[in-house]
């Protein structure tokens, strides 16, 4: 080794030395940025396994594996197996899969997406649910706590006994009624694989629950049903001044009977014979009440406000209330119980090569609001 380069190796461990409490610095901050990032690693690993482990439970599952998008789940094959064959024609994890309805007489409910279509149905046949509010309840009747009086002030002098006022608070029970239908299908058309019998019967117990709603509804009694709008005596009525026909201004009159918050957010409800007559009223210089909606999708219009047609209306005539106006959201409720619950019966029809299906739902309404809308009556004769 020559001179210059013992010099250099003199100079740098000289420089090692002088900087070694940097170098053990150094040393420890890159040791403390390893392990912090090691554990980073760990914990995104751990997640990663929990997340295949979750996984590999979902595809051990029956049926789970290889479903394409579309294909029915579990829970749906093993119902329309249920509806075509009973319960005894299913596997053990096939029965697990069906859900137990809450009634006593047994049965299985429907899955979710025969349920869901079911509602889907419904809006056909009782434009009310879709106009109203809806809810569900878990027990078999629901209280809305409700102001009966509000407070009332004066105005005072200055040293004149103030007065005393407080507000009353009562309360709207609503009680979820049943209905039930049964449907008798034959044993041929259940082992008839490409029927969708599934649909078949959705279609089936739809149209007759949707009856049963929308009438009960409009007109329901209270008895073993729904009260309807037109027969709740909470509800205020305008006298139309006519006995044979409605005129604008008893449309104009009944619209601003409303308060404006409910006014502004109203809806027209009438049948369609009553559509038919409403649609020739003109204003006074020639101009249609009735406008036809401009926008794919919207209803039309009457004074401005939207029209419902439920076919459970009364046609105009003496003594009849045909048109209901007013925020209808705000002041029907509507609770759903017990959505759709099926009993399939292979023996009552065996001889006759026949399977009963009996279907239930429970469901309550009921005006709870009676100051946002109302009912349009005609003069009796």
């Amino acid at each position: 080794m020559n001179y210059q380069s013992r010099h250099a190796l003199d100079a740098l461990e000289t420089k090692a030395e002088g900087d070694a409490p940097d170098v053990e610095k150094a040393i420890s901050d890159l040791t403390a940025t390893f392990e912090t990032r090691m554990g980073e690693v760990k914990t995104e690993l751990k997640a990663q396994k929990d997340r295949a482990d979750d996984l590999e439970v979902k595809l051990n599952r029956p049926g789970a594996r290889d479903r394409k998008d579309g294909e029915p789940t579990p829970e749906q094959k093993a119902f329309v197996g249920f509806v075509r064959g009973g319960r005894e024609s299913l596997a053990h994890d096939e029965v697990k899969t069906l859900r137990v309805a809450d009634d006593t007489a047994g049965g299985y409910l429907a899955p979710d997406q025969f349920t869901t279509e079911l509602l889907r149905d419904l809006v056909q046949f009782s434009p009310v649910r879709a106009a109203a509010r809806v809810a569900s309840m878990s027990a078999g009747a629901i209280k809305i706590p409700r102001r009966t009086q509000k407070i009332t002030a004066k105005w005072v002098g200055e040293i004149e006994e103030r007065p005393r006022t407080e507000p009353a608070y009562g309360q709207t029970e609503i009680t979820a009624h049943e209905m039930s239908c049964y449907v008798d299908v034959s044993n041929q058309l259940l082992e008839d694989s490409a029927l969708d019998i599934a649909a078949e019967l959705s279609f089936d117990f739809a149209e007759e629950f949707g009856r049963l709603e929308g009438e009960a509804f409009v007109i329901g009694d209270g008895n073993k049903k729904p009260l309807g709008v037109l027969t709740d005596p909470t509800v205020p009525s305008v006298a139309s001044g006519d006995a044979t026909k409605i005129t604008p201004d008893a449309l104009i009159a009944v619209m601003y009977a409303l308060p404006a918050f409910y006014r502004n957010r109203g809806a027209w409800m009438l049948n369609g014979p009553s559509i038919g007559k409403i649609r020739l009223l003109k204003d006074t210089v020639g101009r249609f009440l009735w406008q036809d909606s401009l926008t794919e999708g919207e209803p039309p219009t009457l004074l401005g406000r939207p029209v419902i047609e439920a076919v459970d209306m009364p046609d105009i005539g003496a003594g009849t209330t045909p048109i209901v106006f007013g925020d209808i959201q705000s002041a029907y409720r509507i609770y759903d119980r017990v959505g759709l619950s099926i009993l399939r019966n292979p023996y009552t029809l065996d001889t006759y090569g026949q399977t009963r299906f009996t279907a239930r739902r429970r469901v309550g309404a009921s005006v709870v609001r009676p100051e946002a809308i109302r009912k349009l009556r005609i003069a009796a004769n």
